[in-house]
């Protein structure tokens, strides 16, 4: 399924139609919400919400701590930063708790980054990172998008 990942009304919107290319979203992979107490907010999801967690990791290359959550096909991340110095505690300070990120899945991240790249749109990143076997890239700046930062993947998740 073929999606336009932003408003009709938007230049990159209007600058990826003109050159007849659409980015293919196959959905959403995950939602990342920064934290600042991991036990604490996981309690409530557990508890309040019934949730059961599908696993929970570290990943030191993102200073983060993780705990994901499946809900109807759809994975929820409660994410604690591991060091003052990390993005997600950076964002913490300034925002405060919430939406952190949302991830997309593609076919093929080097390819969905090449064609942002033809359509003059500047990313994030400029080649795939990797992650416990996965590959992805952060797209877009939070304030290009509602201030969310996003992300794009490809693959499956493997803890």
């Amino acid at each position: 399924m073929s999606m336009h990942w932003l408003p009709k009304n938007n230049k990159c919107h209007r600058r990826c139609c003109k050159r007849g290319r659409k980015m293919e979203l196959l959905g959403i992979d995950h939602i990342c919400i920064a934290i600042r107490n991991l036990n604490e907010t996981r309690r409530k999801y557990e508890e309040d919400l019934g949730l059961k967690p599908f696993v929970v990791y570290e990943a030191p290359e993102e200073k983060i701590k993780v705990v994901r959550y499946y809900v109807g096909g759809v994975a929820i991340e409660l994410i604690e930063p591991t060091d003052e110095d990390s993005e997600v505690a950076k964002f913490l300070r300034k925002k405060g708790e919430g939406v952190y990120l949302i991830s997309y899945r593609v076919n093929d991240v080097e390819k969905a980054l090449e064609e942002l790249r033809q359509k003059g749109i500047k990313t994030i990143d400029q080649k795939p990172r990797f992650l416990m076997g996965n590959r992805y890239a952060f797209i877009h700046h939070p304030k290009e998008l509602g201030g969310v930062l996003t992300e794009i993947l490809d693959g499956e998740f493997k803890p």
